[in-house]
């Protein structure tokens, strides 16, 4: 009994052995890569599982690089996986680079990967431009007819400009502001709906796609609508503040001339008090003309004819008052 169960001891120990030599050293991985034609030692899978990448993944990658004629070093792909780049990505866009004649090097398109861009898609795009559809943009011409403009701009990735260039948004600025400032340098709207590809070319000759991950290769047209009359409605809202300041003006002038009024109407009520004071002080001057003789009782009674006469044509010239009912 204690024999089988040594043996089966060392049976078991024998099996883990020897599954832990197969995976520390991938024989069938070694054997797969020679038949393939990729150079690989076996320590050099083994120094993989110790520095913990993936021998399947490095042998698989130089297999498939290798049979697409692509002269890459594991070494290469070991360090590209090792910084966190995408290794089967990277080996598909050098293959798909390679059939249609784009210069792409592993050092460029792992420095894109690197950089958050799929380069597999980047050289989808260079072979296979993309449509990039603008929103509505409006401008004014100079006779204020306002315009709203679709714009389709046809682009392909710039390879060369991938690492630190802008992306779709500013094309789409770009063009955006290219659209009205030619829509805004036009005469009349007539100009721009009568020849819309003068929006195509004078963006076109400004180089938008400089700076940018892209290359421009076309920009037309799809669509432009008539908008609001901008011009009339702004002359409008001008007569109507114009409008408001003179109103202001003339209010200011009414209040101005009703002060002026009241200032009038004050001074001749000040006026008015000092007659009435005066001839508060007519009886006493009369008084004391009686006493020092400088007036006798004829003077007196001609200037009480006289007072009366006057208040008779005064009451002459006025208006006859009809009594009530």
């Amino acid at each position: 009994m204690d024999n089988e169960l040594s043996l089966g001891i060392t049976v078991f120990g024998a099996v883990v052995a020897l599954f832990l030599f197969l995976y520390l050293l991938p024989v069938n991985l070694w054997f797969t890569a020679q038949l393939s034609g990729v150079k690989v030692s076996l320590l050099n899978l083994f120094l993989m599982r110790l520095r913990k990448v993936s021998p399947s993944l490095v042998v698989n990658a130089m297999i498939t690089s290798t049979k697409a004629g692509l002269n890459l070093t594991s070494n290469d792909i070991e360090t590209h996986y090792l910084a966190g780049g995408h290794v089967n990505n990277v080996i598909k866009a050098l293959i798909s680079a390679d059939k249609a004649n784009i210069p792409l090097t592993f050092k460029l398109a792992t420095a894109i990967d690197l950089a958050g861009r799929d380069v597999f898609d980047a050289v989808q795009l260079s072979v296979n431009p993309r449509v990039i559809n603008t929103p509505p943009v409006a401008a004014v011409a100079k006779d204020g007819i306002q315009l709203i403009a679709k714009a389709r701009v046809t682009v392909r990735a710039n390879i060369n400009q991938l690492v630190g260039g802008a992306g779709e948004e500013t094309i789409l600025a770009r063009v955006g502001e290219g659209i009205v400032t030619t829509i805004g340098s036009s005469v009349n709207h007539k100009q721009v709906l009568e020849n819309p590809d003068r929006i195509s070319k004078t963006v076109l000759d400004k180089g938008l796609d400089s700076g940018t991950a892209f290359e421009i290769l076309s920009i037309d047209i799809a669509d432009i609508d008539i908008g609001d009359n901008v011009g009339a409605k702004l002359q409008t809202d001008q007569a109507e503040a114009d409008l408001k300041v003179a109103n202001a003006r003339a209010e200011e002038r009414r209040a101005m001339a009703v002060a002026a009024e009241q200032e009038m109407r004050a001074k001749a009520q000040e006026a008015r008090a000092r007659v009435i004071e005066a001839e508060a002080q007519l009886p006493l001057a009369m008084a004391d003309a009686f006493r020092s003789g400088n007036m006798g009782i004829m003077d007196y009674y001609r200037m009480q004819n006289v007072k009366s006469d006057t208040e008779m044509r005064d009451s002459i010239s006025k208006p006859t008052q009809r009594g009530k009912d």
